[in-house]
């Protein structure tokens, strides 16, 4: 029996570039399993031209409506949906996001599978799949473009211009950075991304500790971990399982390196019930001393406080005033300037895609293919017009 795929064009706006399956993975898709056919809507946004597409044997058309599963990457705009269909796509819906009602509710008049890669996990409750790794090496990247606009000492070209990764690394060659100190925090997909990127960029790896303590003749960072960051209260020992059991018992301590940072790159997952890791009243403090924070994880009002909104990819930067704590042009010798693009992987979406594409190969594909599955059972937010059970918590957000 033949199943059919069909890949959708992005139409949320801006449009994204990014897609699920890139020529090559599917022609391999093909090669590996003959009974699949490949449709996919034709567009002149994504980063990979219809005519690639053609030439591996995918079919085409708008017309998708005949697919057994739909593959997008952002959310598929309400009015776009096709009633009693399987969909993949970022919902962003679990948290009951207010943006996107409209499409929940969608969801379930029309009576649509939904699959969503954010709810795909392992038996451990570690996701399956995530875009992590380039939102680190771009944000990682975009943090050093901003400190060299700010102090003018060398320019970068933005990722979003650089055709794929490896141009962006060539970029790498123009930096001229003097011996700053620069803190990474997080230990996920996000933080190994960022590690990536700064050891591409050649900048020596030291130890927590010696950021404290030591001064460098050349630029260095520091990964700090969640053990790094926070200590208990009542003076126990840290435990990771305890921590992300109840984080209220858990104080941050990045107070302590404040004066030894100049640059953050904030990648950590953060949730409202954890200790930010500085308060804009401390951004007002002499022994404050970073200059420009890339938030990866671009929580807003979060780890970061001082993270006030997003940005665009074309305008990624923002200026915050430590004096009259609001917003002020970046760039400025008083500023603090945080790069805060919630979309970032979009800015490599060649290798993105290929990223993607590949563990959607690995791990989910088989999945779809068995007669039954717990993975994608447990990854369906709703089918036939109710909630799974597991998130019936959105009942008065979904009817």
């Amino acid at each position: 029996m033949t199943i059919a795929f069909g890949i959708l064009r992005e139409e949320k706006q801006p449009a994204d570039k990014r897609v699920a399956f890139t020529p090559a993975q599917c022609a391999e898709i093909k090669a590996a399993y003959p009974n699949i056919a490949i449709f996919i809507q034709p567009s002149d946004d994504r980063c990979f031209s219809n005519d690639l597409y053609e030439k591996v044997g995918v079919v085409v058309q708008e017309d998708l409506s005949h697919c057994d599963y739909l593959f997008g990457i952002k959310e598929v705009p309400y009015d776009k949906l096709i009633a009693n269909k399987n969909y993949l796509f970022f919902s962003h819906t679990i948290k009951k996001q207010a943006h996107n009602q409209k499409l929940m509710k969608a969801l379930i008049q029309q009576q649509v599978r939904l699959i969503d890669y954010e709810t795909l996990r392992w038996k451990s409750g570690d996701r399956i799949l995530g875009f992590g790794r380039f939102a680190g090496v771009v944000g990682a990247y975009n943090g050093l473009l901003t400190w060299g606009k700010k102090f003018k000492t060398f320019d970068l070209k933005p990722a979003h211009l650089c055709l794929d990764y490896a141009e962006l690394k060539q970029e790498l060659k123009k930096m001229q950075l003097p011996n700053i100190k620069i803190i990474l925090t997080g230990n996920g997909r996000v933080s190994l991304g960022a590690l990536e990127l700064l050891k591409e960029a050649g900048i020596k790896q030291v130890t927590a500790a010696d950021i404290l303590t030591k001064v460098f003749s050349e630029p260095v960072f520091a990964e700090l971990l969640t053990e790094n960051l926070y200590e208990r209260i009542d003076g126990k020992p840290y435990d990771r399982s305890d921590f992300h059991h109840d984080p209220t018992r858990y104080r941050c301590v990045f107070r302590y390196y404040l004066p030894q940072c100049d640059m953050l790159i904030n990648g950590i997952y953060w949730d409202a019930k954890m200790d930010r890791l500085f308060s804009e009243n401390d951004t007002r403090m002499p022994t404050f001393k970073p200059k420009v924070i890339a938030d990866i994880s671009c929580d807003i009002n979060g780890s970061v406080p001082i993270t006030i909104k997003d940005t665009k990819i074309s305008d990624p930067v923002f200026g915050y005033d430590p004096v009259s704590m609001k917003e002020c042009p970046p760039y400025q010798e008083h500023s603090i300037d945080i790069m805060a693009v919630s979309n970032l992987p979009a800015e490599l979406p060649r290798d993105a895609s290929e990223g993607f594409g590949a563990m959607l190969i690995e791990y989910v594909v088989p999945e779809l293919l068995k007669p039954e599955s717990a993975i994608i059972d447990n990854a369906t937010i709703c089918s036939h017009g109710k909630l799974r059970t597991e998130f019936e918590y959105l009942a008065d957000y979904a009817y």
